[in-house]
Parts: structure tokens; sequence; C-alpha cells
């Protein structure tokens, strides 16, 4: 099974898509985003991820995440794309880059997850932000980062079997 779980910011959905891999007894949380130690706010943040976490869990951090994949033993929970798409931009000092030039980029970086998820028989619950459903950003990295990550979205949704929305601590089934 291959599962992209999608939500607002604080709707649940780190918390369901760690529960559909409660009952495996060998996984892989891939943490693509920062670590966080220079802003107090996202630290208490990963703390918390962390805390929730099943101590037999293996956490990976890593932006490459097709290889995280492909190298994983058991199960794999990546959390989440929109910290990915982030860490991205930043890695590549894509940000001033052009929007093809960022877009061509992000795009062979998530052709590359989907192929990973398309080759593996593992069970993989990736958790991504919903975007576009608000105001449009006032700032051209804000509409960048929205459009690229609505875009890595379609495609990981596409190498999926299942689409989960989680609105308020509820889940609709796509």
């Amino acid at each position: 099974m291959k599962a992209l779980v999608t939500g607002g910011v604080r709707s649940g959905k780190s918390a369901h898509a760690e529960g559909l891999l409660a009952g495996h007894p060998d996984v892989t949380y891939v943490a693509p985003g920062p670590i966080g130690e220079d802003d107090p706010d996202w630290a208490a943040r990963v703390a918390a991820h962390r805390a929730r976490r099943p101590a037999t869990w293996t956490t990976v951090e890593t932006r490459d995440l097709a290889s995280a994949v492909r190298q994983a033993t058991g199960s794999v929970l990546v959390d989440c794309l929109g910290t990915w798409v982030t860490g991205v931009l930043d890695e590549e000092g894509a940000w001033e880059a052009t929007s093809e030039e960022a877009r061509a980029l992000l795009e062979r970086r998530t052709d590359d997850l989907a192929a990973a998820l398309a080759a593996t028989d593992r069970t993989v619950v990736l958790v991504t932000n919903e975007v576009g459903m608000g105001v449009v950003p006032a700032h051209r990295s804000g509409r960048l980062f929205r459009d690229l990550l609505g875009t890595a979205n379609q495609r990981v949704a596409a190498a999926c079997d299942d689409v989960l929305l989680v609105v308020s601590g509820r889940v609709l089934r796509l």
C-alpha cells in the first residue's frame, strides 16, 4: 500500500499517518525538513513528533526521498512533502530561480520519488500539506512554494493507491 495523507496545518494528518503504521514492526520515518535548532517553535514541533513515535522506529533525516524509499527495510513514513520542497529549494539555491527552472528541478526529484514508489512493494505513507485552498500568497516565494508543492502532490498522489484528506482530525478518502 502507498498512501498520501494531505490536509492543512495542524489538521491531524501526521498523527493519522503514524496511526496507519502503528502495527508495523519495522518502520523508517523519513524527515526531510529542517532540524529547527535555531527556531524554538519549530524545534518544539519536531520534539512533539519524535515523542509520539514508537522507540522502535528508525528516523532518517534526508531530502533524498527516492533513495530512502529504495533503501528502507520495512514500511516507510515520509513527513512531510511541504518541508521537503522547502529544503530542496534551499539546498539548490532555487528560490530566486525562474519558475520554470524551479519546476524542472522539483519535477526531476518528484519523478524519482514516484519511480521509487512504483518499484517498491513496501508500505509507504507520505504526509503533505494541502495548498491552494486559501488566499493567494502576497510574495513570489509563497506563490512558488504553493505551485511547486501542488504539482508535487499531484505527481505523488498519482503514484499512490490511496489519498486521504484530513480536516479537523477527520479523514476523508479521496
